[in-house]
């Protein structure tokens, strides 16, 4: 072949391929999709994410607030409480007793377990106690030396293991239309006793790894919210005792679960 020929050849052959790189390739730059992040399942926090026993055992003691006076006996928080572990815990059998009166002080609730002597085989065990203390104007000097007291036999019933047991603060009256008709300076004297009340307990309870939910400041609504009032106007509604149980739910699984 002549060289001539050869160079026209060569010349040819790469125009044609040029041509043919230029048709296959994209006017424009490819732009490379980002990658997809499968959705992260976040686990509901109202799922119990433990198994616990077949039978549970619960013991609530206390007053009107825990046996719900003015209220039907299911809308009480013991109820509600055990109404809503079932709801969570489909498997599992929820017992309940009550142990509580209207007008109970912390004398009356130690002489009533002394009389009854309930089992100690409770898995679950609420105190709510001490607004008769300061209703009925009893030394404060009483509910510092029984509290400690009942919240032992409370423990004792709980199996002899304060991990099982909770206690709930005391409701302040003083914010019901009970109430209304007193002056200022009476209702702050019963918010005032009721926070001496609460504070003795509290401390009480975390100096000894005891569980403690407050819950007074639901009833400091009262006013403002007529709902969370009894037909009584001094005690707490279902509704209340509803937003009660929302706050020991959270305490009631762990203490479950444990």
């Amino acid at each position: 072949m002549k060289p001539q020929f050869k160079q026209i050849v060569i010349v040819l052959l790469s125009i044609s391929l040029l041509s043919c790189s230029t048709e296959e390739s994209p006017s424009e730059t490819a732009v490379t999709p980002e990658p997809v992040t499968p959705p992260t399942t976040v686990p509901n926090p109202e799922t119990p994410t433990s198994p616990i026993a077949k039978s549970i055992n619960y013991l609530a003691l206390g007053d009107s607030y825990t046996i719900g006076q003015s209220v039907c006996e299911t809308c009480r928080f013991p109820e509600q409480l055990k109404t809503s572990l079932k709801s969570f815990y489909t498997e599992t059998n929820f017992s309940l007793q009550v142990i509580a009166t209207t007008g109970w002080t912390t004398t009356n609730l130690i002489s009533a377990i002394n009389q009854q002597k309930p089992e100690s085989n409770y898995d679950l065990v609420t105190l709510l106690i001490g607004v008769n203390n300061q209703y009925q104007g009893r030394d404060f000097a009483v509910y510092e030396r029984e509290f400690p007291e009942l919240v032992t036999k409370t423990i004792s019933l709980a199996k002899g293991d304060k991990k099982n047991v909770i206690v709930v603060s005391i409701p302040d009256y003083a914010y019901t239309p009970y109430a209304k008709n007193l002056s200022d300076s009476q209702k702050a004297k019963i918010s005032t006793e009721i926070n001496q009340y609460n504070t003795f307990a509290e401390n009480y309870c975390k100096a000894n790894e005891i569980v403690f939910v407050n819950i007074t400041d639901i009833t400091r609504q009262g006013l403002s919210n007529p709902n969370l009032v009894a037909s009584d106007g001094l005690h707490p509604s279902e509704s209340a005792y509803a937003l009660f149980v929302e706050r020991l739910l959270p305490k009631v699984k762990i203490t479950l679960q444990n």
